[in-house]
C-alpha cells in the first residue's frame, strides 16, 4: 500500500530535499506541496493524504494551527482514514513540542534528523503510530517525570479534545476494547488507537489507566451511566 504525502515547509530547497528521499522509497508518494499553513489544510483538504509533514513555523497561518485544522474531528469528510501529521522542525523547544501534540500531531522528527530516521517515521505515524525524536522524547519525558502522581488534567482541559476524542475517551472510560469501540463508532481500529492516543497526548496521560481516571475526576463519566456517545448506535 502506498503512503500518500503531503509536503508543508516556506522553503522550496526543503521541499525539494524530502521529497526526492520519500518518492526513492516504493511505498510512498508525494500528492502536493505547500509553502505555508493555509495552503497546507487547503490542499489536505482536497486531496487527502496519509500524512503531512508540517514546518512549524510558516508565514501566515503557522504549523501549528495548520495541524490543528487538519486534524479537526471532520476534517476527513467522513471517511475512516484521519489524515495524520508529523511536525518536521529545526527547532525542538518544549513548548513549539507541546502546542504541535496538543494540536493533534501523531509525532515530532528534528530536520536533522537522519534520512532513515524520517522514513521510518513517516512509516510509522501513516500507520497510525506516534513518533518523537529522541531529543524531544527525553525532555517530554523529564517534564512528565517531573509531575506530582496524582496530577490529572482539570475538567476545562478536556475542552481541548474533539467531539470524536472525547467519544472515544468515554468508551475506554467504560471499560470498552478498541475493538469494541471501533465497532460501536463504525469505523477501523487503526482510527480509534489515533484518536485515543491524541487523548493521551493532549491531556499529557501516560497510559489507559490515568484516561479513565481523568474521565471519572472530570465528570465526563459518572458511575452507574451508560456509555453515550455522538456517534451511530444500536
Amino acid at each position: 500500500m502506498t503512503i500518500r504525502a503531503l509536503l508543508a515547509d516556506d522553503q522550496p530547497l526543503v521541499r525539494a530535499g524530502i521529497a526526492m528521499l520519500l518518492e526513492a522509497e516504493p511505498d510512498m508518494e508525494i500528492v502536493a506541496e505547500a509553502s505555508d499553513g493555509a495552503e497546507a489544510i487547503a490542499l489536505a483538504s482536497s486531496q487527502q493524504p496519509d500524512i503531512v509533514l508540517m514546518d512549524v513555523r510558516m508565514p501566515g497561518t503557522d504549523g501549528v494551527e495548520a495541524t490543528r485544522r487538519i486534524t479537526a474531528d471532520g476534517f476527513s469528510h467522513g471517511c475512516d482514514h484521519p489524515v495524520k501529521v508529523l511536525i518536521l522542525t529545526t527547532y525542538h523547544v518544549d513548548e513549539a513540542v507541546y502546542s504541535a501534540l496538543r494540536a493533534g500531531a501523531s509525532g515530532f522528527l528534528l530536520k536533522d534528523a537522519a534520512p532513515t530516521e524520517l522514513v521510518a517515521a513517516v512509516r510509522a505515524v501513516a500507520a497510525g503510530e506516534a513518533w518523537l525524536h529522541p531529543a524531544v522524547a527525553r525532555n517530554l519525558l523529564a517534564e512528565f517525570a517531573a509531575r506530582p502522581e496524582s496530577r490529572l488534567p482539570a475538567p476545562a482541559e478536556l475542552k481541548q479534545l474533539t467531539a470524536r476524542e472525547r467519544e472515544v475517551l468515554v468508551l475506554v472510560a467504560h471499560g470498552l476494547s478498541n475493538t469494541e469501540i471501533a465497532s460501536q463508532l463504525y469505523v477501523g481500529e487503526a482510527t480509534v488507537k489515533t484518536h485515543f492516543g491524541r487523548v493521551l497526548m493532549k491531556l499529557g496521560l501516560r497510559d489507559r489507566a490515568q484516561a479513565v481516571a481523568t474521565a471519572y475526576q472530570s465528570g465526563l463519566v459518572r458511575a452507574g451511566n451508560t456509555p453515550s456517545t455522538g456517534g451511530n448506535q444500536q
